[in-house]
Parts: C-alpha cells; sequence; structure tokens
C-alpha cells in the first residue's frame, strides 16, 4: 500500500492540534489492518452541487448514449475503428497518417490536465469522470431505490437469508448486468460504429458467437466494477489521483475544510455561543463523513482517496443551516485561501503551463488547418527494374495508396508537376468514396534526357478536378544517362 505522498501530509499539519495522529495516511481508508476491504456504505447525497452534478452526470450519460448515432456531415461523431485504424473526432476523419496531429493532440491533453488540476484539483474527477458519473448518478441510484439509504443496506447485508433479501439482491445485480451490457454495447458502437452495431443486433446470435462472447465479458467487467470494484478504481488503480501529491500545491483549489473556522470540534448544544465555550464552527456531527463515497473524513485535510465529488459539502451546508451556523465550512478553497487567508492567484507555474499549451494548441489547430483532403502514398514496386518502351522511352512501376479524408467522394487524377511525362494507371482511374483508402498501380513514363543519372527525383500532384491537393515525392530508376537539358 502505497503511502500519501508528503505534500499532501504537510497540507494537514495545521489542522494537528485536533488530530496529532496521523497514521490514517499510511493506509486507504477502504483497506482494514489486515489488508481486507472496507465496503463503504455511503448516505445518500442531497443538496444544490449534487443536484448540480446530477444534471451534468445524466446530461453526460445522455450524450454517451446518444453519441454513436449522432452525425456531423455524415461522419459519427466519435469513432475510435482500431481494426481499421480510422478514427474519427466531431465529424473530422484521422488516419494514422496524421500521426503528428494525434502527437501533438494527446500532448496538449497531458498538459491541459497538468494545469487544470494545479489550478482546480479533482474537478474532473467528481464531476465529468465516467466512472463517477456511472457510480454514483445510475448505480448508486439504483441501490438506494432497490435497497434504501445506507442504514437499510447495512441492516439487508447483516439480515438472514430471506425471500425479500434474494428479490432485492437478485432485482439489484440483474439491473446492475443489464445496464452494464448496454454500456458495452455503446462502447463498441464507439469502435465500429452504430451501423455494424445494429447489424449484429438484427442477425441471429448463431452468426456473432466470437462478438456476443467478447460483449459478455466486457459486460461482465463493467458489472463487476460497478457492482463489486467501486471506489477501489480510485483509490488504488487510477494514476490520477496518484499524480496529486505532485501536481497539487497549497495554492490549488480543491474540496477543504476550514479547519482555522471549524477548529475546536465540539458537539452542538442548543442556545450556548460556540466561541465563547471554546469551540469551533465544527460540531463534530459526521455528516460529512457518512456521505462520503470513498469513506475518508475530509476534515483531516487533503487526502489521496478524495474525488472532489462536493457530497461532504451539501452535508456539512445543510448541518450548518439546522444549527443557525454560516454554510461553506466545507467548500471549494485552498490551503493557502484558508490558513493564509490568501486569495486564489494566477502563479508562474500556472502562467508556465497556460503558455505551453496555448503553443502546442495553435502548433495543434495549424497542422489541422493544413491538413491536406488527400494523403498520399507513392512507393516503387520493390524488385523491378525499370522498363524500356518501344519509342525509347523508360517506365517504372508504383504502388499508390490515397486516403480520402473527406466526407465527399472524390474522383483524382495523377500529373507530373516537375518533369515533362506521363502518368499511366494500370487498370481503372481512382475514385476515392467518402473516408476510405484506395489502391492502385501506376506507370511513371519518362524520356531518358530527362534522367539525372540512375536515380531521378520525381513530384507527382494529386488533382481532384483542377485541384491540387497533395503532391508526393518519388524516385525513378532508369540507365544511367547524361544530365538533362
Amino acid at each position: 500500500m502505497a503511502p500519501q505522498p508528503a505534500h499532501i501530509k504537510r497540507n494537514a499539519s495545521a489542522r494537528s492540534r485536533s488530530s496529532p495522529d496521523e497514521s490514517y495516511r499510511d493506509a486507504i481508508s477502504t483497506v482494514d489492518k489486515a489488508g481486507k476491504r472496507v465496503w463503504v456504505y455511503p448516505k445518500k447525497p442531497g443538496g444544490k452541487f449534487t443536484r448540480w452534478r446530477q444534471w451534468v452526470g445524466y446530461s453526460l450519460v445522455v450524450l454517451l448514449f446518444a453519441g454513436p448515432f449522432m452525425r456531423i456531415g455524415g461522419e459519427p461523431l466519435l469513432l475510435i475503428n482500431l481494426v481499421e485504424r480510422r478514427f474519427v473526432f466531431f465529424g473530422q476523419t484521422f488516419w494514422p497518417q496524421d500521426f503528428l496531429i494525434f502527437v501533438l493532440g494527446f500532448l496538449a491533453f497531458i498538459v491541459f490536465v497538468a494545469l487544470f488540476t494545479v489550478a482546480f484539483g479533482r474537478l474532473f474527477c467528481g464531476w465529468v469522470c465516467p466512472q463517477t458519473v456511472f457510480m454514483e448518478h445510475v448505480f448508486r441510484r439504483i441501490e438506494y431505490a432497490i435497497e434504501g439509504d445506507w442504514k437499510q443496506q447495512q441492516a439487508l447485508n447483516k439480515a438472514p437469508l430471506s425471500s425479500d433479501k434474494v428479490i432485492k439482491k437478485t432485482t439489484k445485480h440483474l439491473v446492475f448486468f443489464a445496464i452494464s451490457f448496454l454500456i458495452g454495447n455503446t462502447f463498441l458502437a464507439y469502435i465500429i460504429g452504430s451501423d455494424e452495431l445494429l447489424r449484429i443486433i438484427r442477425e441471429p446470435a448463431a452468426q456473432h458467437l466470437g462478438g456476443l462472447t467478447t460483449m459478455m465479458v466486457f459486460s461482465g467487467v463493467f458489472y463487476g466494477n460497478f457492482a463489486f470494484f467501486r471506489e477501489q478504481a480510485c483509490t488504488t488503480v487510477c494514476p490520477y489521483g496518484r499524480l496529486q501529491g505532485v501536481l497539487l500545491d497549497r495554492k490549488s483549489i480543491v474540496i477543504a475544510y476550514d479547519h482555522v473556522r471549524g477548529e475546536a470540534r465540539g458537539l452542538f448544544r442548543k442556545g450556548e455561543v460556540r466561541n465563547d465555550a471554546g469551540k469551533g464552527d465544527c460540531i463534530d456531527c459526521k455528516a460529512c463523513v457518512h456521505v462520503c463515497p470513498t469513506g475518508i473524513d475530509i476534515r483531516n485535510g487533503t487526502q489521496l482517496e478524495c474525488v472532489n465529488c462536493t457530497a461532504c459539502m451539501d452535508a456539512c451546508d445543510h448541518m450548518m443551516t439546522s444549527v443557525g451556523l454560516p454554510t461553506g465550512l466545507i467548500r471549494y478553497a485552498s490551503e493557502a485561501g484558508i490558513a493564509d487567508k490568501k486569495p486564489f492567484t494566477f502563479n508562474t507555474r500556472l502562467k508556465a503551463y497556460s503558455g505551453v499549451l496555448v503553443a502546442i494548441i495553435g502548433v495543434l489547430v495549424t497542422l489541422i488547418a493544413m491538413r491536406s483532403d488527400v494523403d498520399s502514398t507513392l512507393l516503387r514496386t520493390p524488385g523491378m527494374l525499370y522498363q524500356e518502351r518501344p519509342d525509347g522511352r523508360i517506365s517504372n512501376l508504383y504502388a499508390i495508396k490515397l486516403v480520402n479524408k473527406t466526407q465527399r467522394e472524390m474522383p483524382v487524377r495523377l500529373d507530373l508537376l516537375d518533369l515533362e511525362g506521363e502518368v499511366q494507371m494500370v487498370g481503372k482511374p481512382i475514385d476515392l468514396k467518402p473516408g476510405e483508402l484506395a489502391q492502385g498501380e501506376l506507370f511513371i513514363i519518362l524520356r531518358k534526357e530527362q534522367l539525372d543519372g540512375m536515380r531521378t527525383n520525381v513530384v507527382v500532384g494529386v488533382y481532384s478536378g483542377d485541384k491540387l491537393v497533395d503532391k508526393v515525392k518519388t524516385s525513378f530508376v532508369g540507365p544511367t544517362g547524361g544530365p538533362r537539358p
């Protein structure tokens, strides 16, 4: 079990008055001293932040399921076809030939994640991460509806076997697997396309036993994750949580407990003036602990397990309102903002990350804007020498591959750009279908006096109508000749 990063340990130093024992930082909250799983029963959250997160989460769920069927210019919103090596993002088709764009896009994403985390912590995890969205807004909501709130779930699990327990557990897990199967099919649609998925669904299952078996395996993985593994995906598997110790500093905005205002903790007594009694605003009700989906106490400081889900904020605000104290004891804030009363500033590190991010995005946008409609590869057929024609001209045989990156049909023709010669197709002319790859063979024919030694560089232009859409360089092999006139 990896200990908490030293930086995160330091964040809690100001709380040592109320929590001198920080041994909890040497272990994950969902694993006991014997190394066994501690099952978390979070109380059903409620409040304005929970409602906002639900609206965001349900919108993302709808977008996820509708995504494979949405079209932009006839192309899907998102397609990651690893088999055919065809990738579509917002209607734009990309191929392996666009490798540089993929690399820069990935770098931009990494820098953005770093910048965003430095500034706002794990806001992504709490609001838009698929694990959190499905777990908290779909699967746990179903669990609450079938088994009840946290106390009822605990009682049900401890109760002896009965018809009521069997019905509830069976119903829950059947619904869980059905949703997991739906999620698995949706992810498959992002890989093979919605049309292919619908074709497989309409055809008899016996014709797709391999695919059906694979889908059941994927569905089982999703089911196992959301039904049993749950928060362990965030606390032990996800590398993003581990990066907190490197990316967060005292000025990062996280979900934080205001220890200056809250300490010392003490139970609430009606009518008392807490400052006069030597107590802070924290009434030690543990409502923030009860609702936490990863089982931590946010009052101990920023912790690896915290996914910034805001459940503790809503729970604390509810209790503060109930006892007539100001809300915001747990809120979005930085350690510096709480301890030193310093506002959030756009510091040097954020400026450096932003500069790098803007530069990468600028290059990425430029590459996409300059990206040609057609990507061409022209290679001389290996193992073949030049051919001498009856009229004395020399020819070489080539194989050509053309990728149409657009959503329109594109008939093409090929012409030499730097030399006078002839391009002669083998077979019928190439007609590029939208978003597809076409292959063909062709001869390039030159006169002997045009050759510059045994190897001559030539440039072939790819035209669609009168428009030059791409050009490709290759070499032409022939007998030794004198220099071109």
